[in-house]
């Protein structure tokens, strides 16, 4: 059993307290059964740092962060805090937070699972099988470039403007770590750009095959357009094993993969830092789906996001593969046992509670751990 490992807990906001209550449930599960000895933390981000500390990310929960051996996080955002000034809204804390800490690589597993097929809007021949890894760029390109803002004109009008821009090292570190994983999956990578129109992906494609022909030639690699992606993506989505694509790609992307899984209330994701050393690598693990404020408080949000977030957590960043396997086939087995909250049940009206699918996962480990 690994020891005394330190874990930040930051629920936020929306239906990110209801999720983080049954991830929590899980990791105290594997430290009762002497699987893992987990110290965890809570802290605040996002909306609830603003009405706490008012910003959305305080010093000291960066510091905590940075101490910690890995973030499990919630949601951030909400109505509430709308018509705060851009800077201190709660989606700037989570972009912060990323970026201080330079969690540069985001993980966004796409998997469905089999009794989930007809969850799915797309045919089941389409989807049943997909397996896919997304891995966006998170540190740099529009959203954190500069110039940036909104400038009032001399006649009165206003323009807004982002600047899209990479630099060579961050589209090369990003594409090493695509590379490794598929070396552990299908060995093929698909490089998502916008070549033929932005610059910046004209870099982005020659640095990535730089990388490949210099590093990994063993792996296959081809590239693809954005659009084209995003079209193949529901017309045959079983093609893809890794896709590593910029930071704005990568956003929309990974939501579309959303519908080859049936909801966004069951995508997990990591976003990994750089290699400190003695195999440590600070990261940050969170559902991809976002706070849902037309839910929260009303036990409907879906926590096997966060679960199987925490379950990265544990291989990722604890090296707990066993533990992070134990609670992936836990979620299979609930799941086929025909348990489902109300964004995956056939009939929203008796579909189980945030609290019931957590309690569901919580008997299905105690089952496997006797076994």
């Amino acid at each position: 059993m690994s020891t005394n490992r330190q874990i930040l807990a930051l629920a936020g906001d929306g239906i990110g307290p209801e999720v983080m209550r049954e991830g929590i449930k899980v990791l105290r599960w594997l430290d009762s059964h002497k699987i893992a000895s987990l110290d965890i933390v809570d802290g605040v981000v996002g909306g609830a740092a603003f009405d706490k500390h008012g910003v959305p990310l305080a010093e000291e929960t960066l510091d905590q962060a940075r101490r910690s051996d890995a973030i499990l996080l919630g949601a951030v955002g909400g109505p509430k805090w709308e018509n705060l000034p851009y800077h201190l809204r709660p989606e700037r804390g989570l972009l912060e937070l990323r970026k201080k800490l330079d969690l540069f690589a985001n993980l966004r597993p796409a998997m469905m699972f089999d009794p989930l097929v007809d969850s799915s809007t797309l045919k089941p021949e389409v989807i049943r099988g997909v397996d896919m890894m997304i891995v966006r760029e998170l540190t740099g390109g529009v959203y954190f470039g500069e110039p940036r803002g909104i400038t009032r004109n001399p006649d009165g009008s206003r323009t807004g403007v982002n600047t899209h821009r990479y630099h060579d090292v961050e589209i090369i570190r990003v594409g090493r770590v695509a590379f490794e994983l598929a070396r552990k999956r299908r060995n093929n990578v698909v490089s998502v750009d916008k070549s033929n129109v932005m610059e910046a992906g004209l870099l982005w494609r020659e640095e990535i095959q730089k990388l490949h022909d210099a590093d990994f030639p063993d792996v296959e690699l081809s590239h693809m357009y954005a659009d084209n992606c995003a079209m193949q993506l529901v017309r045959k989505p079983r093609q893809f094993d890794v896709i590593v694509t910029d930071n704005l790609f990568g956003d929309v992307l990974s939501d579309c993969a959303a519908m080859c899984c049936g909801s966004l209330g069951m995508l997990p994701s990591a976003s990994l830092g750089p290699e400190l050393g003695e195999g440590r690598r600070l990261a940050l693990y969170e559902p991809i789906h976002g706070s849902a404020p037309d839910i929260a408080g009303q036990e409907r949000a879906n926590p096997v996001a966060c679960i199987l977030s925490a379950a990265m957590m544990l291989r990722h960043s604890l090296d707990m593969e066993h533990a992070a396997a134990l609670i992936e086939r836990s979620v299979a087995k609930v799941l086929a046992d025909g348990i489902r909250t109300a964004d995956i049940a056939e009939s929203p009206e008796n579909s189980a509670t945030t609290a019931d699918m957590g309690a569901a996962i919580i008997k299905e480990l105690d089952r496997q751990y006797r076994k």
